[in-house]
């Protein structure tokens, strides 16, 4: 076996590419065949503009987030033809970058207008918003202190996402979880996060949820997790080891409505341990494009009575509902230009 391994490597002919132009058909080839395009536009530092070709879509092999891992990002939704969040998300963007001690090539005030700008010129009126801060290109050391300038990096991309109605089951991950200093900056050093969602995936779950050292829950790859207590109060894990949720926080904010008309007793942030947590009625994740995900069994035990919890679902018509339709700067209207 070993042995035919080797012959067929002999025969592997690599192709050296005569021209830029014989590759960027090379990749077209594999655009052209795609039939519905996702990525909508992308922005690039490095290009200085935005470019609507997916062939061109890339960004250098010695950019220091490529190969040492040295960037960060955030995500922000555009919901009938809105952005949703776009400022708090882009604070905490860039409180990642100050802890991974990137600066940005541009202020807030260039960075929101570039964003902005991207999703009118994509045209996109369902979708998310992605973009990345990078230490940027330059060579392939350890420290970026040789590359001329941090880069930033954003594309659309279009999705028709839905709200869930559906329970599903989680499982406990067996990865270990980062230390509070990385999980609290949203880096991309994901090799954790992807790891758990596999073990998930392999055992017939839809995820994984971290519990801490201590047994202190903690998230889910890359969604905050809440409970409903049987005495209907909504706690979530404190965010002090674990990443401050956009979505999750905004559901802290509207669920106090809930609290004045009765039907929650209380709101809060907790160490919750996971024998505890077990024990809630209802338990869900909560994230930009889901914005709510319920979650009926942990570790093979049901949550409650093994079904989608009341509460569950209002938590996340509330949400589904700010994003379609809430007041105040939560939503900016996306500056689409007229087809002439």
């Amino acid at each position: 076996m070993a042995e035919s391994g080797a012959d067929d490597a002999s025969e592997f002919k690599v192709h050296v590419f005569s021209s830029s132009n014989e590759l960027i058909e090379k990749l077209h080839q594999k655009w052209n065949s795609v039939k519905d395009q996702p990525y909508r536009a992308m922005y690039s530092s490095i290009f200085g503009g935005i470019i609507f070709d997916p062939a061109l879509m890339v960004i250098p092999i010695d950019d220091h987030m490529v190969h040492r891992g040295h960037g960060v990002f955030d995500t922000a939704i555009i919901f009938d033809g809105y952005l949703y969040e776009l400022d708090v998300h882009l604070d905490r963007f860039l409180k990642s970058a100050a802890k991974a001690r990137i600066s940005s090539p541009y202020p807030r005030s260039a960075l929101r207008s570039i964003l902005i700008q991207l999703a009118a010129a994509s045209k996109c009126k369902k979708g998310s918003l992605r973009y990345w801060l990078s230490a940027g290109p330059g060579n392939f050391l350890l420290s970026p202190s040789g590359c001329p300038t941090s880069a930033f990096y954003a594309i659309v991309i279009n999705e028709d996402f839905s709200q869930h109605r559906k329970g599903l089951s989680v499982i406990t991950s067996s990865i270990p979880m980062k230390a509070p200093m990385f999980a609290t900056m949203k880096n991309v050093n994901y090799l954790p996060n992807v790891l758990s969602q596999m073990e998930a995936e392999e055992k017939g779950a839809f995820t994984s949820i971290w519990v801490d050292d201590e047994g202190y829950v903690a998230e889910g790859p890359n969604v905050n997790v809440a409970f409903v207590t049987r005495d209907k109060e909504l706690i979530l894990p404190s965010f002090d080891k674990i990443l401050s949720g956009c979505t999750a926080k905004r559901l802290l904010e509207l669920a106090l409505e809930l609290v004045e008309q009765g039907t929650l007793s209380g709101v809060k942030t907790m160490d919750l341990r996971v024998e505890e947590a077990k024990t809630a009625a209802e338990m869900m994740f909560v994230g930009s494009t889901l914005p709510v995900v319920p979650i009926i069994s942990w570790d093979e035990k049901p949550i409650g009575n093994g079904n989608v919890g009341e509460l569950t679902l209002m938590f996340s018509d509330i949400l589904w509902n700010d994003m379609a339709s809430g007041h105040g700067k939560q939503r900016i209207p996306v500056p689409y230009k007229q087809d002439s």
